[in-house]
């Protein structure tokens, strides 16, 4: 059986996070307002229809496949390609010891969904929308009322969940805190008996290294396609 971390996407998508999925059996696309996460069931030609269908629809879609798996270049017809991009998908079973942190984090939810999504549109940690937050499992740290470091949870398949959305405002870089809180995340996901996962870009040596020194490793490498 192919381990469910192959095909995240997909797998989210039509698992546990198919409450915000469009699409069918073909091919899933996340809400637009939730993300921009696409995936077709296979290389069938009815499933290359369907997921030219949700791209047209609904543009701005990423794919993420497996640079060594079937699906990398199964793409919707018709649909420019902005980038493509290597990327390292990463799991950590076990976080590597550390100090108290001493830092007082404080749970994200609606009432933070305008200055989290500012705080993603500035800093770019990777594909955040306007209900992103809806994911749940968002945390933060804010200093003298202004949200200065989030991080939280967002692709979940079966006994995985996906530390994400990890950024420091850059008038509070330099502190820790995007590490003590992706630390915190991965501690829940750990606790409640899940691995945790995430995806970096493979050129990134800097984040890779900071999640290694968390526990994470490689585990596989993805291409992220970026469609017009």
């Amino acid at each position: 059986m192919a381990h469910p971390l192959d095909r995240p996407l997909w797998n989210a998508l039509t698992g546990r996070l198919s409450a915000v999925a469009l699409g069918d059996a073909c091919a899933v696309r996340i809400d637009p307002q939730v993300g921009v996460f696409a995936a077709a069931a296979d290389a069938s030609p009815d499933s290359i229809a369907a997921l030219t269908a949700l791209c047209s629809a609904h543009p701005g879609a990423g794919l993420v496949e497996r640079t060594d798996g079937p699906m990398e270049d199964v793409l919707p017809t018709g649909i420019a390609v902005v980038s493509r991009a290597p990327c390292v998908q990463m799991i950590c079973e076990v976080l590597t010891p550390a100090a108290a942190d001493g830092l007082d984090v404080v749970p994200l939810g609606q009432a933070d969904a305008e200055e989290m999504l500012a705080l993603a549109t500035l800093t770019k940690p990777g594909p955040f929308r306007a209900r992103t937050h809806e994911l749940g499992g968002f945390i933060g740290v804010k200093r003298d009322g202004r949200l200065a470091a989030m991080a939280g949870r967002r692709l979940r398949v079966a006994g995985h969940t996906e530390l994400s959305g990890v950024c420091t405002h850059p008038d509070f870089r330099g502190h820790g805190l995007a590490t003590a809180l992706s630390r915190r995340v991965v501690a829940a996901v750990l606790a409640e008996g899940e691995t945790a996962f995430l995806h970096a870009y493979a050129d990134h040596d800097a984040t890779i290294a900071l999640y290694e020194s968390l526990g994470f490793r490689t585990r596989a490498r993805v291409t992220y396609t970026v469609l017009a």
